[in-house]
């Protein structure tokens, strides 16, 4: 409804204007054109009356309860919290195949158009390794992300007047050699080359110049170390690793990788909104969802340098930024987003998390040893009381609520905290969480015959010390998920080897009980709690692993935009046909 004096728009909650007390104007039609005159008090009868002044009554009793709820609650927030809903993501990394079945499903619905050659929303990058775009992790080439200097926070890669100074020319960009030259093969010649003793080939044709292309990298060209040290070697992850264990990373026989899956983050401080100078890309108020506006962009391309992460991509034929949406036209009717349905290994997990939004620049703020535990602390509890009344005063429906209540997320990340950030050091409050992959123990050639580390020992031994023995240096997975902290990686794998220990004590029945007790002491964690992980680990079904809530889009949108009609058009693209101004 609209207020007849300070033309306020408002949803629900009364007959009366909620800033001024106004009236509310109603459309009538009159003469062939639309006018507005005002509601008598008595036009608002029966049931809808009856049910606006019951959600006036539940507005105020949820803003009085939120008010004088004291002391506070068991998540460390006094009074009023601002509490939002995100949708919100956790990878487990010890169940990456490296497949890029995702891979491929998000490229067949979003990037095989013109401009979008190159671009791999979702990819699946070998680590140790340099990943795509080429050492997107070294911030002191492309300035993403945030830092704090003099206790503000501020983009590392401009202020105001360095926008304005290289919003024509932007030193910090990707190159298209960063990413790679996407090509195609030129078919015809194999069909229509003339009879000759010489073998016809298809050579490669680059999909953006038409020429023909020596080819020399490729989205993940490093996959499975691409047979060569060189990528691993160059891993900016390993800038804290010693000489003797970058020297054990490349023996033949103690060789080791991961895979790691990576989409657009949907952080709660991102850089890539902060570094718009048109003001094009947004946070979508009811998930969380970060999108560019089509209509808005003008190619400036602030955004991919300003997001650490190099998630947005410039369309070279739009002229336009594009990036993962998170499949939001499926979230919206309920669907998980293509990469997390086609996911071979069950790796993926999607639900909502609640977080109070008034404390992200505080998190931001704090130091590299405390990003990630600042980061869990904003995520509330949503069965706390206070949490849950200050979600409907925020107007969280009950369905959210719920479906945050059961989020596998919130159990990954909040209440077994196994699920890390990646690289929290960006201070841009990533909401894709990972957890880390088991590491294999060290193991070496000695007489003709493969020994691994403490295999000779009895006990519980080899595997309690596999962390210590582990191929991969604590301080390259600490890099990646913990802005350095090895006593939280450290922690999540204790945690981790416990649930290794219990499981087998009770299906292969060879550790002895006190040993157990010992490895989950370790750990600090429960059997109750331990049967929980590897039943959401290793056994979910489909509608666990995606709790998808009711988004609400059509309430969200429909001041503006008729629903009905959006629900048809939804999906990436403009409301107009682009065109040149000149």
């Amino acid at each position: 409804m609209e207020c007849s004096k300070c033309h306020r728009i408002w949803h629900v909650g009364g007959v009366e204007c909620p800033r001024c007390g106004g009236s509310p104007v109603e459309a009538v039609e009159s003469s062939g054109f639309w006018g507005t005159r005002l509601m008598e008090p008595g036009e608002v009868g029966g049931e809808q009356a009856k049910r606006l002044q019951e959600l006036e009554q539940e507005n105020l009793r949820l803003q009085k309860l939120v008010a004088n709820m004291n002391p506070p609650s068991s998540t460390g927030s006094a009074g009023h919290m601002n509490i939002r809903a995100q949708v919100s993501m956790v990878f487990h990394l010890d169940k990456c195949i490296g497949c890029h079945t995702c891979s491929v499903a998000c490229k067949n619905i979003w990037t095989d158009r013109k401009g979008t050659e190159y671009m791999w929303w979702n990819n699946v990058e070998t680590k140790p390794g340099t990943g795509y775009p080429t050492l997107w992790e070294d911030q002191e080439k492309y300035k993403g992300g945030f830092e704090k200097k003099d206790e503000k926070l501020g983009l590392k890669l401009q202020g105001r007047f360095g926008a304005l100074g290289n919003i024509f020319h932007n030193p910090y960009l990707p190159t298209v050699d960063d990413y790679y030259e996407p090509w195609t093969y030129k078919y015809e010649d194999l069909f229509n080359a003339p009879e000759g003793d010489d073998q016809p080939t298809a050579r490669a044709v680059s999909m953006i110049t038409g020429e023909y292309m020596e080819i020399e990298a490729g989205p993940n060209w490093d996959d499975d170390l691409g047979g060569s040290p060189i990528y691993a070697n160059n891993d900016p992850n390993l800038q804290g690793a010693t000489e003797e264990e970058r020297r054990l990373l490349n023996e033949v026989e103690r060789m080791v990788f991961f895979y790691l899956p990576r989409i657009c983050n949907h952080c709660l401080n991102p850089g890539c909104v902060a570094a718009c100078p048109s003001g094009a890309i947004y946070k979508r108020g009811e998930d969380g969802i970060v999108l560019i506006s089509q209509d808005k962009c003008r190619g400036w391309r602030m955004c991919v340098s300003g997001c650490p992460y190099k998630k947005p991509y410039f369309n070279w034929s739009t002229g336009k930024s594009e990036k993962c949406i998170l499949c939001y036209p499926r979230l919206e009717s309920g669907h998980p987003p293509a990469c997390f349905h086609a996911c071979v290994g069950r790796i993926r997990y999607l639900g909502i998390l609640l977080y109070d939004a008034d404390r992200i620049e505080d998190a931001a703020k704090a130091t590299n040893e405390g990003l990630v535990d600042a980061q869990r602390d904003i995520i509330q509890d949503p069965n706390d009381p206070q949490v849950i009344a200050s979600a409907k005063a925020s107007g969280l429906s009950d369905a959210a609520i719920k479906a945050a209540q059961d989020s596998p997320v919130y159990k990954f990340v909040k209440k077994w905290r196994l699920a890390l950030p990646l690289h929290s050091e960006f201070r841009t409050l990533p909401m894709l969480f990972y957890v880390p992959p088991m590491l294999p123990v060290l193991a070496a050639m000695k007489d003709g015959k493969y020994e691994v580390a403490g295999a000779r020992e009895e006990g519980l031994t080899p595997l309690l010390s596999s962390l210590e023995n582990a191929r991969i240096p604590i301080s390259f997975m600490a890099s990646l998920f913990a802005a350095g902290n090895e006593k939280i990686v450290e922690a999540v794998y204790r945690k981790l080897i416990a649930v290794r220990i219990y499981m087998r004590a009770k299906k292969v029945k060879d550790v002895p009980e006190a040993e157990v007790e010992q490895a989950m002491a370790q750990g600090e964690t429960s059997p109750e709690e331990i049967e929980a992980i590897f039943r959401l680990t290793a056994l979910p079904t489909f509608e666990e692993r995606f709790l998808i809530p009711p988004l609400e889009r059509e309430m969200a949108i429909e001041q503006t935009v008729d629903p009905l009609t959006h629900k048809r058009a939804a999906g990436f693209g403009r409301r107009k046909a682009a065109e040149r101004r000149w």
